[in-house]
């Protein structure tokens, strides 16, 4: 048995076997998870106990997702909170990350998925903390709209923009050894899937868009030196260019620093 402090993770959803399926994909020596079958037991078994990380469904009846993320980030405001999604509520899901959730997954996603996720998790929360790292941050600019700790937009002329990911995010995992990019001509919406990472460490992460629209161009620079991602977040190591379809609605969702 290892003598490292294991982390907390509490499971919610209101069906058991999600509940089981999430906990057995996690399960190893360096969690210890617990699992609530709705938002109010959550809530009661929070209250008693500290959780690291707590994974939710997003639509439950009583307390919903939203509603329990808004309670946790009360009892505990540095908590992270991952929430889980249908394809109908992606607006919704990456509305919670303006809200204060650390992320979303959607249905369906496999293990391997959940475990990239939740090892980025708890690594941001680990650079949180770390001495420096205020002062290491790369500076946001301000001309960008953005998912927070996720992706931005920069917008083009009217209609036209381009997309990468935040310097955050891409501190939180390793060196990339893979990256997929979307196919051109394709017609991503806000919060769907855009790109994919794979770590050195074996770990994918799904890169959600920032805005809906139509690819128009691919960073082909970044194809051949990955390197671009992290160097330049915001310049140079942009992934695509988009026509934008909805971008009034989709700002919404968006943080803007004026």
């Amino acid at each position: 048995m290892s003598n490292k402090i294991r982390q907390n993770i509490l499971v919610v959803d209101d069906e058991i076997t999600v509940c089981k399926s999430i906990r057995m994909a996690l399960l190893s020596e360096e969690f210890e998870i617990d699992t609530a079958l709705s938002g109010e037991e959550a809530l009661e078994k929070s209250r008693e106990r500290t959780y690291d990380l707590v994974i939710t469904d997003l639509m439950m009846p009583g307390i919903s997702g939203m509603d329990l993320l808004s309670a946790l980030r009360k009892l505990n405001p540095g908590i992270r909170v991952i929430m889980v999604t249908g394809y109908p509520t992606i607006k919704t899901a990456v509305q919670s990350i303006k809200l204060g959730a650390f992320d979303y997954i959607p249905k369906p996603f496999t293990p391997s998925d959940l475990r990239g996720l939740v090892s980025r998790a708890f690594k941001a929360s680990s650079l949180e903390r770390s001495p420096g790292a205020i002062t290491e941050a790369k500076e946001i600019p301000s001309d960008l709209y953005y998912i927070i700790g996720h992706t931005w937009l920069r917008i083009e002329g009217r209609n036209t923009g381009y997309i990468g990911v935040m310097d955050d995010y891409l501190k939180s995992v390793g060196q990339i050894v893979f990256f997929e990019f979307p196919e051109p001509n394709k017609n991503i919406g806000q919060g769907e899937m855009c790109a994919k990472i794979r770590d050195d460490q074996g770990f994918s992460y799904g890169i959600w868009s920032p805005a809906s629209g139509k690819v128009l161009k691919i960073n082909e620079k970044l194809k051949t030196n990955f390197n671009l991602l992290k160097r330049s977040p915001y310049q140079k190591g942009w992934i695509f260019r988009i026509e934008l379809t909805d971008l009034e609605e989709d700002k919404q969702g968006l943080v803007h620093n004026e």
